[in-house]
């Protein structure tokens, strides 16, 4: 098994961003779809600035029902919950660094930039599956 190669070889290149000015309506209906648990990155000007993970969400959202017009969907903006200063990786670290970043437990996915923009993610399902299938 080759964990040498780059992570740009197993990332998923397209990546649901948000900006800081969206609503968090916004991000509820990210986190709807069926296969979206994992965090999603704020991008300003196409570059990354923060991050929300769903337990920021949920925080957020914790007295909340689930009708899109209730008052914390309408009057929160991804800014007032999203991390600052995410965690990224250059696309071209190898998977075994990923492998390890992930194995601490602090993170479920991992964010690659080229220039500072939003190049991809990895989470750990996507390193299961490749690890599964090149066992």
């Amino acid at each position: 098994m080759n964990l040498s190669i780059a992570a740009s070889e197993l990332m998923t290149t397209k990546v649901e961003c948000v900006s800081p000015t969206q609503k968090i309506v916004d991000l509820k209906h990210i986190y709807e779809k069926q296969i979206f648990h994992h965090h999603i990155p704020v991008t300003e000007d196409n570059k990354l600035v923060g991050m929300v993970s769903l337990i920021d969400f949920m925080r957020a959202i914790s007295y909340a029902g689930l009708d899109d017009s209730e008052k914390v969907y309408q009057e929160t903006y991804v800014k007032d919950i999203m991390s600052i200063h995410p965690f990224s990786m250059p696309e071209s670290t190898p998977l075994s660094e990923v492998a390890a970043m992930l194995s601490k437990g602090e993170f479920h996915s991992v964010v690659f930039t080229k220039n500072g923009e939003v190049s991809g993610i990895i989470t750990t399902t996507d390193l299961l599956r490749f690890l599964l299938k090149n066992a």
